[in-house]
Parts: C-alpha cells; sequence; structure tokens
C-alpha cells in the first residue's frame, strides 16, 4: 500500500512536512515547511515545527486556499504516492467538510452576485447612449 503503520518492522519516525506532502496536501516539501513556518498548520492545536514527527490519531488543522481542513492521521508515509493511497493516510473531521462546504456555499453565492453586477452589451450601450445625451446637454 506504500503506507507505514504501527504495526510495520521498518517503522521509524515521520516529518510533518513529509507526511504533508505525501498526504498530498502541498505540491512540494519545501511549500509544506513554508505552511508550517508561515503558521498555516496547526498539530494538536499548537504551532509546530516541519520537523515534528507525525503520530498516528493526532489532530492537524491546515489552510489551504480558503478552505481550513480539519484532519485525523491514520497512516504514516514519507513517500509520495497515488492519490487514492494519500487519502488512506488521513480522515477529515465531520465538523471540518461541513464548514468547508459551508464556506464554498458562501463564496459560490458571493461571486454570483457579482456576476450580476457587470452589465450585459445591451445595457452598456445603453449607459453610452445616457452618458453622450447628458454630455450633449451640459448636464455633466
Amino acid at each position: 500500500m506504500g503506507a507505514k503503520d504501527s504495526g510495520s518492522s521498518d517503522f521509524g519516525p515521520v516529518r510533518l512536512d513529509k507526511w504533508l506532502w505525501a498526504a498530498r496536501f502541498y505540491k512540494t516539501r519545501s511549500l509544506a515547511q513554508e505552511a508550517i513556518d508561515g503558521g498555516k498548520v496547526r498539530y494538536e492545536g499548537d504551532r509546530a515545527k516541519p520537523a515534528k514527527s507525525v503520530a498516528l490519531n493526532a489532530r492537524i488543522r491546515l489552510r489551504q486556499g480558503f478552505d481550513e481542513l480539519e484532519v485525523i492521521v491514520k497512516g504514516l508515509s514519507d513517500q509520495r504516492g497515488a492519490a487514492p493511497i494519500a487519502r488512506q493516510l488521513y480522515e477529515e473531521t465531520e465538523t471540518s467538510r461541513r464548514q468547508r462546504e459551508q464556506a464554498a456555499d458562501q463564496r459560490r453565492i458571493q461571486n454570483a452576485s457579482f456576476e450580476s453586477v457587470r452589465p450585459d452589451k445591451k445595457q452598456r450601450r445603453l449607459l453610452e447612449k445616457l452618458k453622450r445625451t447628458l454630455i450633449d446637454s451640459g448636464l455633466e
């Protein structure tokens, strides 16, 4: 499977930055290190360093773009594998999933309201015509 569990004989400590990279939260280890150093990743509620050893059933809270995720470590790996394998390394908490979906809905609603503010071609022509008439009449 690629993921190490606590029963394997070659089990060793896995760094937090390597685990985040292997679980596919960040594309590179250096991005994972920057996120940890920047305070965007919390391990068991506290700020951590990139070399922090990850333990099973630990809670990790991290920011990815607009979303904030809280995951529970279910497997350890320091090797990046396929996405289905990476998803087996963690489980997102139910409250985190609900909050993420609500925030996505809010962003969708906000974006939809901004799209309707921009005038279409017909409305633009009417506005230009109105501006020309105001300029010609000297009201502007």
